[in-house]
């Protein structure tokens, strides 16, 4: 006579884990084990799910040789979503629990959520944090439930931090949820958690996930710090399109990333040239990079900061294997190492560099002698307004030959981005001022909101996120604004290019960056405002916006001259000259005339043969 089988755990317990230089969770791993095989519940089963790490072995060393703890490999990263499914069918415990790889349990972690889940009706039991994540949602780690026919949701539907979306809400709908009164798990704080790739408060965004997860496809993404995009959608035109490749047609390397308006590269490929893109992997939220959601542009992959000065590094052999005829290296500071590496790797090649900002930060960061020494020694080198050029003439004096440096906006959106109706004005129909800030209210402030307002001036605020520093100071002024200017401040979703045209264009102007120069007419003392062409000035223009803009008379400021000489500027010094400037606008719609006959001219499309007629005088 036999005895009875083993007995069926209870809990199924699923690890996900994620493994690569800039998300290096297999080194926690065998903390997270630990913590699990020392429960005081034992009757549980594991399942490590390595979703895509690039070198696997790590995390199967971390895996002890444990009957109930399985390893199951991914060989490409699908995300989060799918990988906790890929658990959930290796397993069949009626309760399911979360340990992710860089988070650790107690020993009574188990034994006080299966507590709260033996009350009939509970399904979802959640315990507290040894420190409170600060979330919204409860994290992986707190949370068991009951196993139901829900389903995790999988990138192919959204990418977002926020779990209540991914799974608890549904979860919770189908019953009570509990919580153990009791601390017993840590949610680990470190700069490669998923969570902050994804929040913007933690210099992380859409960009910064695609590069740390290699994500090929368009992304559907959402973060509690700030905006829903749908790269599907605004993308679907070009993906759709097929690009015929020119005889002549160059192979540029585009190298660093692309900021704003990514999309503008486009332009080249429809003239017949072919791209292939090698981009950094220490890019901001906004700082875009590949493998790119419109396609059309090959990829070589992200280049990790320890690889840079590597000789044997693949990027290295990728590109002479490409031998593009020129590379493009671009655009703002953070891609200045990774520039700067593929010009000392390569000098043979042909290298044009664009630049937009900022001098100053690569300044702070210590990378100004990386900076100065592309600037001088990149065949040509090109600046987002005629003062950042003349600024590094200056500041490179005797070691770069000025006729090497020229202008171009590396932020410009492509033409197409136009072709939408204008919509009817909001003053036309309550005869007051509407103005309108796309990006962070660069020196709004409450006074100054407040001022407007009882001026019977409207602002309107696009796309706020919650960041540190100024990008997101008007957290600490929005709300009392709203309170006490309700009919006059209004805060709206974040909008795309496809909804510039038939959403701005129902305002009167848009806002510049308010500042005061101070640098006396010298460009020696000129600051980052003085030098910069801003993101928003080509997005309000093709709205047919003109733009406020504070004067700054006695000093040399780049949009403020822009603006004068083609007539879109409402230049301004009090909160009165606003009020006036705007009722004259609403009169008259001087500058809107203005704003849409400059627009096509703040397009890439209107510099790209210009572009590749110095490529190509380059490689010949």
């Amino acid at each position: 006579m036999t005895g009875p089988g083993p007995r069926a755990p209870r809990v199924a317990v699923l690890v996900p884990v994620h493994d690569s230089p800039a998300s290096p969770h297999a080194a926690f791993l065998p903390r997270a084990l630990e913590s699990l095989r020392a429960q005081t519940a034992g009757d549980w089963e594991a399942v490590v799910v390595d979703d895509g790490s690039p070198d696997p072995g790590p995390v199967a060393a971390a895996v002890p040789a444990d009957p109930r703890i399985r390893l199951l490999r991914r060989e490409a990263n699908g995300g989060l979503g799918a990988a906790l499914n890929a658990a959930l069918d290796a397993t069949t415990a009626p309760v399911v629990a979360y340990l992710p790889a860089d988070d650790v349990w107690a020993p009574g972690h188990l034994e006080a959520l299966l507590g709260c889940l033996a009350a009939p009706g509970v399904v979802r039991a959640r315990s507290r944090l040894t420190e409170p994540a600060g979330t919204a949602y409860d994290q992986l780690v707190q949370v068991a439930h009951r196993r139901t026919a829900d389903r995790w949701t999988e990138r192919a539907e959204l990418e977002t931090d926020d779990l209540d979306r991914l799974l608890w809400r549904r979860l919770d709908a189908a019953g009570a949820s509990a919580d153990t009164g009791h601390v017993t798990c840590t949610w680990t704080r470190h700069p490669g958690q998923r969570s902050r790739s994804i929040r913007a408060a933690f210099d992380g965004g859409l960009n910064v996930f695609r590069a740390r997860y290699r994500v090929a496809q368009p992304l559907r993404f959402s973060s509690t710090d700030g905006a829903d995009v749908d790269e599907g959608a605004r993308y679907a035109r070009f993906r759709d399109r097929a690009y015929e490749p020119a005889a002549d047609g160059l192979r540029v390397l585009v190298v660093g990333e692309l900021a704003f308006n990514p999309e503008r590269v486009l332009a080249l490929t429809e003239r017949g040239h072919a791209l292939t893109g090698l981009w950094t992997a220490t890019g901001l939220g906004d700082s875009t990079v590949g493998p790119l959601p419109f396609g059309h542009v090959a990829d070589v992959g992200t280049v990790d900061p320890a690889a840079l000065a590597d000789p044997a590094a693949d990027w290295r052999r990728a590109v002479r294997d490409l031998a593009p005829d020129v590379v493009w290296a671009q655009l703002n500071w953070r891609a200045v190492p990774l520039a700067h590496a593929v010009r000392t790797a390569f000098p043979d090649l042909p290298m044009v560099f664009t630049f937009k900002e900022a001098p100053q930060r690569s300044i702070v960061r210590g990378e100004w002698p990386l900076l100065a020494d592309l600037v001088t020694s990149a065949d040509a080198s090109l600046f987002c307004s005629a003062e950042e050029r003349d600024w590094f003439a200056l500041a490179l004096a005797g070691r770069v030959d000025p006729a090497r440096l020229g202008v171009l906006d590396g932020d410009l959106p492509l033409r197409e981005w136009h072709d939408a109706p204008l919509s009817p004005k909001l003053s036309d129909a309550d005869g007051e001022p509407h103005a309108v800030v796309v990006g962070r209210p660069s020196g709004l402030d409450l006074g100054w909101v407040l001022d407007l307002a009882r001026r019977g001036v409207h602002t309107h605020l696009y796309g706020q996120v919650r960041a540190p520093g100024a990008t997101g100071s008007w957290t600490g002024w929005l709300d009392e604004a709203l309170a006490r200017a309700p009919g006059h401040v209004h805060l709206h979703p974040p909008i795309g290019p496809e909804q510039w045209v038939p959403e701005l264009s129902r305002y009167d102007a848009g806002w510049l960056h308010r500042f005061d120069s101070a640098n006396g007419g010298d460009l020696r003392l000129a600051a980052w405002d003085d030098l910069n062409s801003p993101a928003r000035l080509p997005v309000c223009l093709a709205a047919g916006l003109p733009l406020l803009q504070q004067a700054n008379p006695g000093s040399l400021v780049s949009v403020e001259r822009v603006l004068r000489a083609e007539g879109t500027g409402l230049l301004y010094r009090s909160a009165d000259d606003v009020a006036d400037l705007l009722t004259a606008e609403v009169a008259g719609r001087a500058g809107a005339a203005a704003a849409l006959e400059a627009r096509a001219r703040h397009t890439f499309d209107a510099h790209a043969d210009r572009l590749v007629d110095l490529f190509r005088s380059l490689t010949r």
